[in-house]
């Protein structure tokens, strides 16, 4: 790989856009192009589908045959509250490989001794979340019970397109938030991104099975939001798990 299109691509990569390096399979010449030019391609159909799926392979372009090299940031799944349920989440995300990170200001909960193999920003979201890079490619989860911490955080989620974003709490704590968050200026349809009560409907009393509710959740809106994105485009999910969303 050329050095240019190297350093592109590390640029890309860095700020979590998706790329695709595009090869000529016959005479070995490159080029780069970015997801968000895709568009304008003359192999776009090729160019979306593949990144649609995230999956490298053969094509067929009026140069002749050339493999797509795709590359798609790696998801990741952001919490705010380092509680029980986060204990349990937490490990569940990363077998199914998201990067896991808990962001709570609270330093009694957010300790390396009860989240051992996790990142943990002791710092309040709006602090910490604008170094996470939250994107399309993020699953924000928002569970410490507390408007401080979980609206700030919601709010910043909403702005940042995730593909998934989900707050604890029952009914009535949801339409509390949602009071709060419209007299922040939030929309009807921003507010009603937010997945709430939080996970499937599994009956689930317990951490343990809140969090296996909740990655459920994640993993179908995951397989939903890889089909069409809004606009009618078709859209990339995050490929590193085989099951999330």
């Amino acid at each position: 790989m050329k050095l240019d299109i190297l350093t592109r691509l590390n640029t890309e990569r860095a700020a979590r856009r998706a790329a695709i390096v595009i090869t000529n399979v016959e005479n070995g010449k490159q080029r780069f192009v970015k997801a968000a030019d895709i568009g304008n391609d003359p192999l776009r159909s090729a160019l979306a589908e593949h990144l649609r799926t995230g999956k490298s392979g053969m094509a067929d372009s009026a140069e002749g045959r050339v493999f797509l090299t795709v590359y798609v940031p790696a998801p990741q799944l952001v919490i705010t509250g380092a509680v029980h349920i986060s204990q349990a989440l937490a490990p569940i995300g990363n077998l199914l490989g998201y990067d896991v990170t808990i962001v709570d200001p609270r330093t009694a909960f957010a300790s390396l001794e009860r989240f051992p193999d996790v990142k943990v920003i002791a710092e309040w979201p709006d602090q910490a979340l604008p170094r996470l890079n939250v994107d399309r490619y993020t699953a924000f989860v928002a569970l410490t019970h507390d408007p401080k911490i979980d609206d700030p955080a919601l709010t910043h989620a909403l702005s940042r397109d995730c593909f998934y974003i989900g707050a604890l709490g029952s009914r009535k704590t949801h339409a509390r938030r949602v009071e709060r968050l419209k007299a922040q200026g939030l929309s009807e349809a921003d507010i009603s991104r937010i997945h709430a009560p939080i996970g499937l409907d599994i009956g689930a009393v317990s951490p343990a099975e809140i969090a296996v509710a909740i990655m459920a959740q994640i993993t179908e809106r995951l397989h939903e939001a890889a089909e069409i994105e809004p606009g009618g485009t078709r859209a990339a999910a995050p490929t590193a798990v085989t099951a999330a969303s």
